[in-house]
């Protein structure tokens, strides 16, 4: 007799290492280069633009190599067309060891501080001093991890710690301070572990090779890694990677590093500035630093003014300038706080050391490529006509309206209990929604029920001039 077994779902188990809010690049891994600086049509969340990626890439290799600090950068294209996108690009594909910077031209109007101790400190924070130091660790793979409690239940726990590598083994009493940090590391026989001398800070370094097979499974963030070689006691060289501001701030408050959590820098005096710099440039000879030269990237660069861009101006030609990458939407305008015309907002004098990037506007395909990343970066499963749809509106509105509709045509779609976002959710989200055009044409309909708006305004400088 045989027997039916029921299909049983099992549900999707996802396991969060750390949980990130959903921004709009939070989709961009990198600038999508393959290894001879050549764009790929669509990669790491980039789309398109294959121009100013390629001239990106060259700036990014220069910018690893040290070989640009002190150069300026200009990304221009019309609104929507990935200029903060490429930027976000570059700062991911230079990754955490370079430091990188990114403002609005409009915040150094808001901080309690002058123009330019705001860009000062933003140009500072864009330069990392890399620090060698040795320290003396023991590194090696964990045999045996022995605790013993007291029976009481009170009085300090005591415990020995085996560890071997290929070529010898020790093994060492432990106080309560190590049992603690070993209990909070999760460190067990089979773990490659290394302590720090001075601190007695533990690091997990993974799984010891040996004990692969140990478990059926492992999780996909195990790391296997070989037996140490050698002595258990080493010394090794450790980097750090801080940055001209952090040392700035540590050395001009009288509370140090506490400084930088509450946020509280104030502006710095230049005295302070001149010692951190001959201190640095000691350290660079002795061969203890390195300076790395990290980006600052200014976007709505046609935000500043006259003061600050005469104070970009001479900044660039500093010893220790980072690179200056600046995005701007604006065409033949004035600059701000002048009569004067230029090209973007920017002087003439900066535009000249400038090397300027191009955006394109999106065609339509790569529209619907964007709008289809977008989709699995909100989690938001939706039909191919649906989609199709979204493209269309996207070109006859704008691609950032059509972004935002996608979680709004979401919720309504899970409203009506549906998995996925059909044209019903799209066509009510546009309904509810308006773009641009479609709230200037009703602002122009019915303007005369609005406060303050044109019509009165001419009417009122015609009856002025009248009289």
């Amino acid at each position: 007799m045989s027997s039916t077994i029921p299909s049983v779902k099992v549900a999707e188990v996802r396991e969060f290492s750390r949980i990130e809010r959903i921004g709009t690049h939070s989709h961009i891994r990198g600038l999508g280069l393959d290894d001879a600086l050549e764009p790929r049509e669509v990669s790491q969340g980039m789309v398109g633009q294959l121009t100013a990626r390629r001239a990106s890439g060259v700036v990014l290799e220069m910018i690893r190599e040290g070989k640009i600090a002190g150069r300026a950068v200009l990304i221009a294209g019309q609104p929507g067309t990935g200029k903060t996108a490429i930027a976000m690009g570059m700062a991911q594909a230079l990754g955490d060891n370079t430091p990188f910077t990114s403002m609005a031209g409009s915040e150094i109007y808001s901080l309690e501080m002058s123009k330019t101790e705001a860009l000062t400190q933003a140009f500072r924070k864009s330069i990392g001093v890399r620090i060698k130091e040795e320290t003396e660790i023991i590194e090696g793979e964990v045999v045996e991890v022995q605790i013993d409690r007291p029976a009481t239940g009170t009085g300090a726990k005591v415990g020995k710690l085996t560890l071997k590598t290929t070529d010898m083994e020790t093994v060492y009493d432990l106080g309560n301070k190590m049992i603690e940090s070993l209990i909070k590391e999760k460190a067990q026989a089979g773990d490659v572990i290394t302590i720090d001398k001075a601190t007695g800070k533990i690091s997990k370094l993974g799984r010891s090779f040996t004990r692969a097979r140990d478990y059926d499974a492992t999780g996909p963030q195990t790391r296997f890694v070989q037996c140490p070689e050698g002595e258990l006691q080493k010394r090794k060289e450790v980097t750090h990677t801080v940055t001209l501001h952090e040392i700035d701030v540590i050395n001009s408050r009288t509370q140090g590093f506490l400084a930088l959590f509450s946020g509280d820098t104030g502006e710095i005096k230049s005295e302070v500035r001149d010692q951190i710099n001959s201190k640095v440039a000691e350290w660079r000879e002795e061969g203890k630093a390195e300076i790395v030269p990290g980006v600052l990237f200014i976007d709505e660069v046609h935000m500043l003014d006259m003061e600050c861009f005469s104070f970009l101006n001479r900044a660039l030609e500093d010893d220790m300038a980072p690179v200056l990458i600046m995005a701007t939407n604006r065409g033949i305008t004035k600059i701000r706080g002048t009569k004067y015309r230029s090209p973007h907002g920017i002087p003439i004098d900066l535009l000249d050391r400038m090397v300027i990037i191009a955006t394109q506007p999106y065609e339509e395909k790569e529209m619907k490529q964007i709008l289809k990343i977008r989709c699995e970066e909100e989690d938001a499963e939706m039909q191919e006509d649906a989609l199709l749809v979204l493209t269309r509106l996207s070109m006859e509105t704008s691609l950032r309206y059509a972004i935002q509709l996608i979680t709004v045509a979401n919720l309504i779609a899970r409203k009506r209990k549906a998995m996925e976002i059909a044209v019903e959710d799209i066509k009510k989200a546009y309904s509810l929604f308006l773009d641009e055009t479609r709230s200037t044409q009703y602002l122009k309909d019915i303007q005369d029920e609005f406060m303050f708006n044109e019509e009165d305004e001419q009417q009122s400088e015609v009856a002025m001039e009248t009289a």
